[in-house]
């Protein structure tokens, strides 16, 4: 699959890493660029569900897909406290090519502050096996999507969280692998004693929200299979494509900064639309 880098210029992303973004309160203020720890208190948490209330949800109704959900979980960490990469990254990569030079595959450095949980899935798994991930999967009959994202966060890292963490939702985002995905905003109250399954996760992660806003984040580029841009989130030592990159951009430009740009229409790299 061939990449080209692009420079978006309609509507749709025009203004995507333009100036500067600021926190008030007692979370972090910083210049584009630089990027600083986000405070995990309750200024950031009123935040986020005041920009998940006043959004008007995009939903996907496709009879075609199967609805699947995904939990995005905030928590705090500690700056250094993932110096080491608890997962055997070279049994784990399995050879694969890193998309480019400079890149290892390892999730180091990235932790502080306010974050998110982020998997990397174990390479045995029959569905999007080695790839990252937010902890989720489908909906079990009669599930709602809050129910699912609960019960996944569960048996994937260990966490029980009840029904009132549930800040709000992101929109649906359509997968080429025939999901309709509905990520699902949580406040984890805390660090939260992570318990990764064995048979599905390889490690989990506490990345912090700052890492959202690295200068060279978002990118964009082109592939000859789609019109669509194919987004890319870097994070560590690796590129967080779509689904998970797109709800991680939407994490940031709706959670934390309060923009309502879509990001259903961001597509997938070619080898995650089996």
């Amino acid at each position: 699959m061939a990449l080209r880098a692009v420079i978006p210029t309609n509507h749709f992303y025009h203004s995507f890493n333009k100036g500067a973004w600021a926190f008030t309160g007692a979370a972090a203020v910083a210049a584009y660029g630089r990027a600083v720890t986000i405070s995990y208190d309750d200024a950031l948490r009123e935040r986020i569900q005041t920009h998940l209330d006043g959004h008007d949800r995009r939903v996907v109704t496709d009879p075609t897909k199967r609805h699947a959900a995904v939990a995005v979980v905030i928590v705090d960490s500690e700056v250094g406290e993932d110096r080491v990469d608890p997962a055997p990254v070279e049994d784990w990569i399995g050879g694969r090519p890193m998309p480019e030079p400079g890149l290892d595959g390892r999730m180091v450095d990235v932790s502080g502050g306010a974050s998110f949980l982020l998997c990397r899935r174990t390479s045995r798994l029959s569905s999007h096996p080695a790839q990252w991930a937010l902890p989720g999967g489908r909906l079990d009959p009669g599930e709602t999507a809050i129910d699912a994202a609960l019960r996944e966060l569960d048996e994937e890292v260990g966490v029980s969280l009840s029904e009132s963490a549930v800040l709000g939702l992101l929109d649906d985002y359509p997968t080429r692998s025939g999901y309709v995905i509905t990520p699902v905003v949580m406040w984890g109250d805390g660090r939260l004693d992570l318990r990764p399954a064995p048979d599905e996760v390889v490690a989990a992660y506490r990345v912090g929200l700052h890492q959202l806003h690295r200068e060279d984040s978002p990118r964009f580029v082109t592939i000859p299979e789609s019109p669509r841009p194919v987004v890319q989130i870097p994070l560590g030592g690796d590129l967080i494509h779509a689904p998970t990159g797109a709800v991680l951009l939407q994490l940031r430009w709706l959670g934390l900064e309060g923009r309502h740009d879509p990001v259903d229409e961001l597509e997938q790299p070619v080898f995650a639309w089996r």
